[in-house]
């Protein structure tokens, strides 16, 4: 099963921002992955709004992953420059913003779902990814 770019893409205002982010909603009714995985690209200054997933009512963990251009995130008290590769994960609850800031289209891959856990230990790329991640906290 495949979807091509842009195959099933939409203009979508989010939660206040400024200007319309492109979006693709990957295999919507297809996929029986518990998540919402979306392309999104927002044009130079726009913007997704200020907003937060109520951490009672609907609570949603959203990760970002920057795939080109450039941009501004907001999660709570932090702020984030952020460029392709970057991810950015803005937990239930947490207030948080995403704005366009550079002169060329930010894209962006968009995985948002109920905050929940698996258990990923029996697949060796997720003891590698632990590898990685303690050999980094002891430099």
């Amino acid at each position: 099963m495949i979807e091509r770019a842009g195959e099933h893409a939409f203009d979508y205002p989010l939660h206040g921002g400024e200007g319309s982010i492109r979006m693709q909603w990957h295999f919507l009714d297809t996929s029986r992955l518990p998540v919402a995985v979306q392309t999104w690209e927002l044009p130079p200054g726009a913007s997704e709004g200020m907003h937060a997933h109520d951490a009672e009512q609907q609570p949603l963990d959203e990760l970002y992953l920057v795939l080109a251009g450039t941009g501004r995130m907001h999660v709570d008290d932090e702020t984030y420059d952020i460029a392709a590769g970057d991810g950015v994960l803005a937990p239930a609850g947490t207030w948080h913003d995403l704005a366009n800031t550079g002169p060329d289209p930010l894209r962006l891959l968009v995985v948002w779902g109920e905050p929940g856990t698996t258990d990923w230990s029996g697949f060796g790329s997720a003891q590698a990814a632990r590898s990685a991640r303690e050999q980094r906290r002891s430099r």
